[in-house]
């Protein structure tokens, strides 16, 4: 089942352009519309095994403001209801009448709408700006004009959508044909082993998997990590064809192999200043010479990340990731990708209230 949830279309205004190019995106496409909060809701009521298979194009007109009280109403619901998108999976599609929020409001519902248990594919998110200048690169690729260029890249990603599942499958008989069915999990950290709770966090869901995955654990720590210096593209483009970049270190010996032989790729994200760590930062840049020549691999990977703040915040760092490693590097984002936790003093995350249960979900997630 395909659907086309309007979030913020009720009052109509503005809605002509974003509705102009769904029209085009889904012609020929058998789909349902919902409109309302009210619709989800009667959705929840079919059985599961028509909910699990269902697609959603969720479509958001900003409209002539910055935020709408419907947009807002669709975000409670699934923070009140968390397991109302479980098995579901889905795509963005945001269209503003303004230069701003068109990203942010993006992403914030991949991250609500993910913790509810929808599953986005690489690259979910198309966000199109009052003027279309967004589109400007894209559309000089292609030989088109802005709007032309806009409506494309929906139409190619309903596509992405609809061709998801198989994808998946691809994946999954690639596993079973050529090699081990063990999981390959590659943990990325910056974090100190006795003071950390992050580690300490991963420690626990390391123990639920047992011998039932092949992890691999690098940390950014040990030696000097470069962060990218942005080389041309050619410059970029000719290393990244080699499985490697300008600045070498443990990013290419070490980071690059993993990465490509995983499949599931684990980031280990204390809160720093209401962002990722500065070498978790220079990690998530230096993969852009891969990206170049590996962007299909990538979109057959998962990501997943431990999140853990000593105050607040852990969501606007879920948030980074999406937008690095889902949103711009083509990973899958898995239902639920984030175990978010807040704990402040040294091993207090193991005193957090069924932290062990949440841990043990988390280990599942990261073995299906």
């Amino acid at each position: 089942m395909l659907i086309l949830a309007k979030i913020g279309w009720q009052e109509k205004a503005g809605t002509e352009r974003i509705a102009a190019v769904l029209n085009k995106a889904l012609q020929g496409q058998k789909y349902a519309s919902m409109e309302t909060v009210t619709d989800f809701m009667t959705w929840l009521k079919q059985p599961d095994r028509i909910r699990k298979a269902t697609k959603f194009v969720f479509a958001v007109s900003l409209g002539t403001d910055a935020l709408n009280a419907a947009y807002i109403e669709w975000l409670n619901f699934m923070v009140q209801n968390p397991e109302c998108l479980t098995g579901t999976c889905g795509v963005v599609v945001v269209d503003g009448s303004g230069e701003l929020f068109t990203k942010k409001v993006g992403r914030e519902l991949i991250f609500l709408a993910n913790q509810a248990g929808c599953t986005f594919p690489g690259q979910p998110l198309i966000e199109a700006t009052g003027s279309l200048y967004n589109f400007t690169i894209r559309a000089q690729i292609q030989g088109l004009d802005n709007m032309s260029a806009y409506k494309k890249a929906v139409k190619d990603l309903v596509k992405k959508l609809l061709a998801f599942s198989n994808i998946k499958q691809a994946s999954h008989d690639l596993d079973n044909n050529n090699r081990e069915t063990k999981k390959k999990i590659a943990v990325i950290h910056a974090s100190i082993y006795k003071t950390s709770n992050t580690i300490l966090l991963w420690n626990m869901v390391k123990k639920q998997l047992g011998d039932r995955a092949e992890v691999e654990e690098i940390s950014l720590r040990n030696g000097e990590v470069i962060d990218c210096r942005g080389c041309n593209y050619e410059t970029c483009l000719h290393f990244g064809e080699q499985g490697s970049c300008f600045y070498g270190g443990v990013i290419v010996e070490k980071v690059y192999p993993a990465i490509m032989h995983s499949d599931a790729i684990v980031l280990l994200c204390p809160n720093y200043n209401d962002a990722v760590s500065a070498n978790l930062t220079a990690f998530i840049n230096r993969l852009t010479a891969l990206f170049r020549k590996k962007f299909a691999m990538f979109a057959h990977k998962k990501i997943f990340a431990l999140v853990v703040s000593g105050y607040s915040g852990g969501d606007i760092v879920a948030e980074q990731i999406i937008d690095a490693m889902n949103c711009n590097k083509n990973f899958i984002l898995p239902g639920k990708f984030a175990l978010v936790e807040t704990a402040n003093a040294p091993q207090s995350i193991l005193k957090c209230q069924g932290i062990e249960q949440r841990a043990l979900l988390m280990a599942e997630r990261l073995l299906q």
